[in-house]
């Protein structure tokens, strides 16, 4: 079994890796795995060395250098025997330790929910962007996995085929690896939508023998018309559409079968670019062309690097079919994506900064992300937004347009001229003032359509975007650097009302004295004010008082008057505390309040009193839903009492796999914790999830932590968190 799988996996290498050192290095991997993985079976019953083998013949089939197939032979092992990554860079050096590394982070990533994918996503993505070849092993690594799904349960194959089609098809297509694309969708849907899977399958093999004579013919015609004209160095293949392809116009698209125009497709290559225009004359000229189906993916590729003319004709027996034109190289790429061009060639040595360099010049939606990613302070969003940049910006960016030095720009559908200045640049948004496209002015709020030339007009003293501006732009990427701007505008305007706030209070003291960084820092540290700016940041904001940092610069916070002046304001807010709430508002005594229903603070959270016109003034969490539609001149600062006695109502959401003991289980772990559940819910999900409620009476935002994280630690749970109307 060992010699045959090792022989197995030398062919599959044996014809582009000649180097003897490299060889050695990738069969001493192949043992070490055996060895490691000894005893060790999969679900199907084989023994587990199979897969890595599987996977690293994969990333062979894909003319992978040696590091990355050693790789694919270790990535399992750190993981899930006794192998060390620090053994591993010993005997591989630290490029392949590195790799190993980063498929073992991915390998622990969990998709189950809706919670958990977002950062998830992030950790993915970023994986990729300081090392391609590591989402090239997963993505192999997933291949083997939905090719062996027969021995896994029902539960398990509908997880790892959702997973597969919602985020390792569309990275393979990104990449342009389009035989690795087609067979994950194929696979996955057959445990996704198993009836639509074998409805679509059906239907292709009814008329499977009347389609390829069909095609035959179709080919036979072309060969003739060829054969009479110059063209002579020339390959044409037939083939019927994957049936995921297929799915997907029947069911997003709502088509019958019968509909599909391009469900057969004639493929032809022909040694030159020339020639491909040469072909498509012919084909136009002998077969009805159907109008607006022509594309010219060789002038202005995809984004995957594809390139291709396109064309649907109608044969002379009424047979629609797609027609493909392209050389061997593109016919390569149509294939094997980024990998036709990154292919292993012994005589070039590139480092890994050289092949990310290289990807990135090839595909520009990879150099897209390679920026975004090194800018990963800015996705203070948090990972929700960043992957929602990623992906809407780029993963599904599908309008093309041009600058006006013919470079294309992708966009998501709908984007402005605004979207396009900041892909630009971030300093062309903010300074622009207009726009023309295709040598026309237009509006800003203008819908891009592909193959629109865009030019921006800018003004270095424009004063930069605009709250309209958020409403216009359609990208994450555009809407997060107008926001940035705005955050910091507003900060600049609180600043100086801080610092004008401070110069008074010294002037009232006839202070003189220069305030540096290191003054700051010795005495707010503790409060994360470490600069001159956040000290006058926290003043503009009344976090922090000016008579505080005067005190401080004269050495007066022992004085005995200081101390009885804060022990006032203290009696002072304890005096307008509202029994019922816990809230206070500084300067009224006895304020109509009410806590509001849609998020249910409780003490601890950071809260703000909103005037309404009906129920007095109604608390809100800072980060509750609802706080985004509120007009700014109606809300009003509010503070927690020190002295609440009473608990408070709030919701928790609990998600976990679908076992009967799990509610039990989150009650008991509740009830330990002495906190009283006044309701709850529970629901199984169409995707064999739980979905548990509980209203809980609460004293504190601390003890609600502690007691989603001890719930969090029952086993089967996926996520915890604060549920809000």
């Amino acid at each position: 079994m060992e010699d045959t799988l090792l022989q197995s996996l030398i062919e599959s290498f044996d014809s582009y890796i000649k180097r003897e050192s490299d060889r050695k290095l990738i069969e001493k991997a192949y043992f070490l795995s055996k060895e490691k993985h000894e005893g060790q079976m999969r679900k199907s019953g084989e023994p587990y060395i199979t897969h890595p083998v599987a996977v690293a013949k994969i990333i062979a089939d894909l003319r992978g250098g040696p590091a990355t197939i050693i790789a694919a032979l270790l990535h399992d092992t750190v993981e899930d025997t006794s192998l060390t990554l620090k053994e591993v860079e010993t005997d591989f050096g630290i490029d392949i330790a590195l790799l190993v590394d980063g498929v073992t982070k991915i390998g622990k990533l969990s998709f189950t929910t809706k919670a958990s994918q977002a950062d998830n996503h992030q950790k993915m993505l970023l994986a990729m962007a300081k090392d391609i070849r590591v989402v090239l092993i997963k993505i192999a690594d997933r291949l083997h996995n939905v090719r062996t799904l027969e021995s896994m349960s029902p539960e398990k194959q509908y997880k790892i085929a959702s997973e597969t089609l919602e985020i390792y098809a569309p990275l393979a297509h990104r990449l342009g690896i389009f035989k690795i694309k087609a067979e994950l969708e194929d696979r996955s849907l057959r445990y996704t939508d198993p009836p639509m899977y074998y409805r679509v399958s059906n239907m292709i093999q009814t008329k499977k023998n009347e389609r390829e004579k069909s095609i035959d013919r179709v080919i036979e015609n072309i060969k003739i018309l060829f054969a009479d004209s110059s063209l002579h160095d020339f390959e044409i293949k037939g083939r019927i559409k994957n049936i995921f392809s297929i799915y997907k116009k029947m069911v997003k698209d709502n088509r019958a079968f019968e509909d599909i125009y391009d469900l057969l497709a004639v493929r032809i290559i022909v040694d030159k670019i020339e020639n491909c225009y040469q072909a498509l004359g012919i084909i136009h000229a002998n077969f009805t062309p159907i109008p607006r189906r022509f594309k010219d993916y060789i002038a202005v590729p995809k984004p995957n690097m594809y390139q291709s003319l396109h064309t649907t004709v109608l044969s002379d027996d009424g047979t629609l079919f797609e027609v493909q034109i392209r050389t061997p190289e593109m016919d390569q790429i149509a294939e094997y994506g980024i990998a036709a061009h990154w292919a292993y060639k012994e005589n070039k040595t590139y480092s890994k900064e050289r092949e990310q360099f290289e990807i990135a010049q090839k595909l520009k939606w990879y150099g897209e992300l390679l920026k975004m990613s090194e800018d990963t302070d800015e996705t203070s969003g948090g990972a929700e937004e960043f992957v929602g940049t990623i992906k809407g910006d780029i993963l599904d960016a599908n309008v093309y347009v041009f600058t006006p030095k013919g470079e294309v720009i992708e966009l998501p559908k709908g984007s402005t001229p605004i979207d396009f200045a900041y892909r630009i640049h971030t300093d062309v948004g903010n300074k622009m003032v207009g726009a023309l496209v295709n040598n026309r002015i237009v509006t800003l709020d203008y819908e891009l359509n592909t193959g629109d030339i865009v030019s921006v007009k800018i003004n270095k003293n424009s004063q930069g975007p605009s709250e309209d501006w958020l409403k216009i732009a359609k990208s994450q990427h555009a809407r997060h650097k107008i926001k940035g701007f705005l955050n910091k505008l507003r900060s600049d305007s609180i600043m100086s009302i801080g610092k004008d706030m401070l110069e008074r209070e010294l002037s009232q003291h006839k202070i003189t004295e220069v305030i540096d960084d290191a003054f700051v820092k010795k005495h707010f540290e503790k409060n994360m004010v470490l600069t001159v700016e956040d000290m006058y940041l926290e003043i503009g904001k009344n976090n922090l008082s000016p008579k505080t940092v005067v005190n401080k610069l004269i050495g007066a916070e022992t004085d005995p008057n200081t101390l009885l002046q804060r022990q006032m304001e203290k009696a002072s807010k304890q005096l307008t505390t509202h029994s019922e709430t816990g809230v206070v508002i500084e300067g009224l005594s006895s304020p109509q309040l009410k806590l509001a229903n849609c998020c249910l603070p409780i003490p601890g959270d950071p809260i703000i009193g909103y005037i309404s016109k009906t129920s007095g003034i109604v608390i809100h969490t800072t980060f509750c839903p609802n706080c985004k539609q509120f007009e700014e001149n109606r809300l009003i600062e509010a503070f927690w009492s020190t002295n609440i006695t009473r608990k408070f109502p709030t919701w928790i959401k609990i998600i976990g796999g679908n076992k009967p003991t799990l509610l039990t289980e989150v009650v008991t772990a509740i009830n330990a914790q002495s906190v009283a559940i006044a309701e709850v819910n529970a629901i199984t999900t169409s995707s064999l999830e739980m979905i548990i409620k509980i209203k809980v009476s609460i004293s504190h935002s601390n003890t609600l932590q502690t007691l989603m994280a001890n719930v969090k630690k029952i086993p089967d749970i996926y996520t915890v968190e604060r549920d809000f109307k």
